[in-house]
């Protein structure tokens, strides 16, 4: 539900009462990750997505149950001759989806939405695997530690919000959406509880190296795949407002020396299109010993040999050397930036996902693959 909280958080603010579906886990082929979620007003008003257009009518359906009955539950949708065409979920996949009205006293849930849409980094652990009384009980979990709401519910066992708490802060430091199990000694329910945790987190980083026409392209589809985007120039001639208007922020410093002194983490992606071994070797020494997502060189490919002989001069490993994705981009035979950009993107997508690259038509890859290799639940007990 955190990926529509401006929404959501304005709904409630304007006292609204609304019903939340979300997906909560997933298998086989299925077009929407856990934590995607369709939102139903009273008024009818809908917005979101829990699979694509498949099962969005009868979903919708069961968030205006919600609002009636007041109850959290969990529906499973899947294949099969009998109902494929009925609910519409003819992909092959089956999804778990736990539908919950919203409740203003839920401490978790109102301290959620608005961090949430103010873009503070924040995790929504939900059970939605357990008893059914305690389906939908949540904690929200802080960076720093600090929650509101909890579990409870279970005769006092304080362990167990310690370890739901520890357990979704860990997936918040990663930027990550999984679910997560927690038990405890007598527990009242075997096999404990299943949890689904939803992070927010800011948007990662997508670092231009080089104020140049095909940074200009890449800023444009960059933003368009949620990065927030920076374009880094030593030159201020050209690294300017008019020349890159979309960009999130434009930087005039030595490229090697920009990297050195901002922050980065391990969702963060960097291009180098400098095309200048001034500004490359120094740029990638420093970049290929960063834990980073993703770092791509610009250059054909006697550049590169040119340029990975240089940067074995300068002291970067054969391990190091292994991360720099050059030539930079997929093999689309790209010729314009906004067709190289394109390509780019693409190798970035790829290279998070663990995709191939290779058409998908008569491929025996999976279309949907399954990070968290988390598979549909039980059925609540």
């Amino acid at each position: 539900m955190l990926d529509l909280a401006g929404q959501l958080h304005a709904w409630a603010e304007e006292g609204r009462d609304f019903a939340v579906a979300t997906v909560v886990a997933v298998g086989g082929s299925a077009p929407r990750p856990p934590g995607a979620a369709l939102a139903v007003c009273a008024d009818g008003t809908a917005i979101g997505s829990v699979s694509g257009g498949c099962v969005e009518g009868a979903v919708y359906d069961l968030c205006l149950q919600a609002l009636q009955d007041r109850q959290t539950r969990v529906e499973r949708f899947g294949y099969s001759d009998e109902d494929a065409f009925a609910v519409g979920l003819t992909c092959g996949g089956v999804i778990d989806i736990m539908v919950t009205p919203y409740d203003a006293g839920d401490a978790a849930q109102t301290a959620a939405l608005p961090a949430a849409a103010h873009g503070e980094p924040v995790a929504l652990a939900r059970v939605v695997q357990g008893p059914a009384g305690l389906l939908g009980r949540a904690v929200l979990v802080r960076p720093d530690g600090t929650h509101a709401g909890g579990l409870g519910g279970l005769g006092g066992h304080d362990d167990l919000d310690r370890t739901a708490i520890a357990q979704a802060r860990a997936l918040l430091e990663a930027g990550r959406t999984g679910t997560i199990e927690v038990s405890e000694d007598g527990l009242a329910c075997p096999g404990g509880l299943t949890l689904l945790v939803e992070s927010a987190v800011p948007p990662p980083r997508m670092i231009v190296f080089g104020a140049i026409d095909f940074a200009a392209a890449l800023v444009r589809a960059g933003k368009f795949l949620g990065y927030h985007v920076t374009v880094c120039d030593a030159r201020p001639v050209f690294a300017t407002r008019v020349r890159f208007p979309e960009a999130d922020e434009i930087v005039v410093d030595w490229p090697h020396r920009y990297l050195a002194g901002t922050d980065t983490d391990a969702r963060t992606v960097l291009c180098v299109l400098t095309h200048d071994a001034k500004f490359d070797i120094p740029l990638l020494t420093e970049a290929l010993r960063l834990p980073v997502a993703y770092v791509g060189a610009m250059g054909s490919r006697r550049t590169h040999e040119d340029r990975n002989r240089r940067l074995r001069e300068a002291g970067v490993s054969e391990r190091e050397l292994a991360r720099l994705r050059s030539p930079i981009g997929l093999d689309l035979g790209a010729r314009t930036p906004e067709e190289t950009a394109l390509s780019i993107a693409a190798e970035i997508v790829a290279a998070r996902h663990g995709g191939t690259g290779r058409p998908l038509t008569g491929a025996d890859t999976p279309i949907h693959r399954d990070e968290r290799a988390a598979g549909p639940l039980p059925q609540p007990v």
